[in-house]
């Protein structure tokens, strides 16, 4: 099999899996190809702990849950060096970090040491102790949870440390069919656990590795890639659109946020079988890659303007090519 195949094999095996949320599957492995990682916002319940662990389940690597609670270590996420007496000498014991696939469920319950180590992994893949630096494995994708209801105890993410997801996304409940579908998937897997024979093969990681080169090698045509340009430049000079939408931005997304999407849109256009990217395929992952890049003004929170609403408004106003 191809390495699309094998894809699409477990995008098919995903969505069996975690009955709707298509939309957290597909940027699932969106994040996988484009090598990034994924902040997934919602209320508690709707199968975020349940994709990250299904997909686990179908690629060859390691998985690690860690709960962020507020008395949290870096250590608990790093590792720790530990003293063997018997020869006088340190050992390093690698902590979840080494996983090649980590949930950070409530991360922003965690304080801000917690948050910095975090922050390294994700940024440079790997991690400090001391004077060693220790890397990371080459597949490593981190996909953190936050609940949007329960605020009390919890740490607003730092601004580098949101720039540092490549996508965030808001999940939503499933609609009526959906969620019926729920409540059979999980009767039958209670009344009997599925067996190995029922879920496809593991994916090589070099699979994995293959289909990310054969994303980055989508055409983008110069006319796209200037409109994703412009969208992003939007941000932080709205008033070129529309005057009154300068007054709800407070600082517009940075360069990054271009990056992020050039390499959301390449692999969503693959995905969907095609060897090219669209203004569509920009458009449809524009809000994942730009809402939590964004700092709104007192103006915008005062008039109940929220980042979607705003990359919304871009939206339509941005000459498409």
């Amino acid at each position: 099999m191809s390495s699309r195949e094998q894809i699409d094999s477990l995008r098919r095996h995903l969505e069996q899996k975690v009955i709707g949320q298509e939309a957290l599957t597909l940027r699932l492995l969106i994040a996988l190809l484009a090598d990034g990682h994924l902040l997934v916002e919602g209320p508690p319940g709707l199968a975020k702990t349940r994709a990250v662990k299904v997909l686990a389940e179908l690629i060859e690597g390691e998985f690690h849950r860690i709960q962020f609670t507020p008395d949290l270590l870096p250590g608990d996420l790093t590792g720790t060096e530990i003293y063997r007496p018997e020869d006088h000498s340190f050992s390093f014991q690698p902590g979840p970090l080494f996983h090649n696939l980590l949930l950070a469920d409530e991360v922003n319950r965690a304080p801000a040491k917690v948050q910095s180590a975090l922050l390294e992994a994700m940024a440079e893949r790997q991690i400090t102790i001391g004077r060693e630096t220790y890397h990371l494995p080459r597949l490593f994708m981190v996909m953190a949870t936050q609940n949007p209801i329960e605020q009390e105890g919890t740490y607003p993410l730092p601004e580098a440390q949101l720039d540092r997801f490549l996508l965030k996304v808001h999940m939503g409940y499933p609609a009526r069919e959906a969620e019926r579908r729920i409540v059979e998937l999980v009767h039958r897997e209670l009344a009997a656990p599925a067996g190995p024979s029922e879920r496809p093969a593991h994916i090589p990681q070099r699979v994995i590795f293959q289909a990310r080169s054969e994303a980055l090698q989508t055409h983008m045509a110069d006319s796209v890639r200037d409109y994703l340009v412009e969208l992003v430049r939007a941000t932080r000079d709205p008033g070129l659109y529309r005057h009154e939408l300068a007054q709800w931005i407070a600082f517009g997304a940075s360069p990054r946020a271009g990056i992020a999407l050039d390499l959301c849109s390449r692999a969503l256009a693959w995905l969907q079988g095609r060897t090219f990217v669209s203004p569509e395929d920009v458009q449809a992952i524009a809000v994942d890659v730009l809402r939590h890049r964004l700092v709104l003004s007192f103006e915008a929170e005062a008039s109940a303007v929220s980042a979607d609403d705003y990359i919304g408004e871009l939206l339509r106003r941005v000459p498409v090519p």
